[in-house]
């Protein structure tokens, strides 16, 4: 049967290729995050198709797609979970094609949501189908999400589906987010966004004695928070034993480094701002950060170091815009075995489990206490300028999802 599946994918090499590069035309950044005529798009191959869906659409111009079909035999239900919706695309000049052409040259094709996601959320819809096709050989339930609104946190995409919708459920989750050949991911770090607002009486420039700068408040205040990257966080022992096992992939996949940031807390100054006027002592300073909190860290024991910090600055106030965990799953799950088995049959490549840098939909099914996994094509130039997937990478991509939800859906216990 496996042999059958890859078959078809291969029948179908110019068909997948041609759909992405169909989808990759149909704009859908968010912001503004209007996805009608992408998830359109999907719609009109699973009519095609005669395989049925329904949209769940909680903000009409953000619909949410989910098909589903039980086998005739019990068994696990696994979910397959894709975002239609892309970065925006800024004036760049330097784009090779057009942002929106879904251009193919040398073995690559390009445009804005090539890699982040349409090549995966491509790859799940045809897996669907074709698992489809064999549902009298399958155990158990396989379920199709097709959501909006991931690029904004996806309060009325994933988040709303698990808050409000439990056949989406599951008892496993494949994400088809773009991870490169040597990685699944099995977790990933929190973030926590703050404004730190400083406020000081303000003079005019020459008196300087008359007040604090609030700028200058702020300068000493940034490199003060320096301390928080440096706070000991102790990771669960299978965690560690992962990441120490990937340091190879990890530093291949993030970059250099990667391995020493991961399991550390990071902290980026987004936006620091203040001042009216070059002869003004500035009343007022703000502070954006961007921290990351790895698995083993929690906002609690942040914040409470912030505010060790903070004592020594009462000109200081701080607001929190945005939190969400760290969140991790089994790395030793079945599904996870059943993608790194087929990864290196079809590529050569066994991927390790990691934990990843950026935050996915897959945390709303972590924080229900349902696995889930990320394994997808490498994200060249993801958000930037002539963003592209290699076209090997994606079609190898749909071979390892089809494989694996067919073992999944097969093996003994399911």
């Amino acid at each position: 049967m496996k042999e059958q599946l890859l078959a078809w994918i291969e029948q179908d090499r110019d068909r997948l290729v041609d759909f992405l590069s169909r989808f990759v035309q149909v704009p859908s950044p968010n912001p503004p995050g209007d996805t009608r005529d992408a998830m359109a798009f999907v719609q009109a191959h699973l009519d095609a198709a005669q395989m049925p869906y329904r949209l769940i659409a909680p903000r009409p111009a953000m619909p949410n797609l989910v098909a589903s079909f039980d086998a005739p035999h019990p068994g696990r239900h696994l979910v397959l979970n894709g975002h239609v919706d892309v970065f925006p695309v800024s004036e760049d000049a330097r784009w090779s094609f057009p942002p929106w052409s879904g251009a193919t040259a040398d073995g690559k094709l390009y445009g804005r949501g090539a890699t982040d996601m349409k090549a995966g959320t491509t790859a799940i819809v045809f897996v669907y189908g074709y698992l489809h096709r064999i549902r009298e050989q399958l155990r158990g339930t396989l379920t199709l999400t097709c959501v909006s609104d991931e690029e904004t946190f996806g309060t009325w995409g994933s988040k709303y589906l698990v808050e409000n919708h439990p056949e989406t459920h599951g008892d496993c989750v494949l994400n088809a987010e773009p991870s490169g050949p040597y990685c699944v991911r099995f977790g990933e770090k929190g973030l926590l966004w703050l404004e730190l607002i400083v406020e000081t009486p303000g003079a005019h420039g020459a008196y300087a004695h008359m007040s604090e700068s609030a700028t200058k408040v702020a300068a000493r205040l940034v490199g003060d928070l320096e301390q928080l990257t440096k706070l000991t966080v102790d990771l669960p022992v299978p965690v560690r034993r992962a990441l120490d096992a990937a340091h190879e992939e990890l530093e291949r996949t993030f970059g250099a480094g990667a391995t020493g940031v991961i399991p550390a807390i990071s902290l980026n100054v987004g936006i620091m701002e203040g001042g009216v006027k070059v002869n003004m002592i500035p009343s007022r300073a703000r502070i954006e950060l961007d921290i990351r909190l790895p698995i083993g860290a929690s906002r609690e024991y942040l914040m409470f170091e912030l505010q060790r910090i903070l004592r020594g600055y009462p000109q200081v106030t701080v607001r929190e815009a945005y939190h969400t965990p760290a969140n991790w799953c089994d790395p030793a799950h079945p599904l996870l075995r059943f993608v790194q088995d087929n990864a290196r049959q079809v590529t050569g490549i066994m991927p390790k489990p990691v934990v990843s840098l950026g935050g996915t939909d897959s945390r709303f099914w972590r924080f229900n206490g349902i696995p889930a996994f990320i394994y997808g094509v490498t994200p060249h130039n993801m958000g930037a300028f002539d963003e592209h997937v290699l076209v090997d990478e994606f079609l190898n991509s749909v071979r390892v999802y089809t494989l694996a939800a067919y073992d999944y859906l097969t093996a003994a216990g399911a």
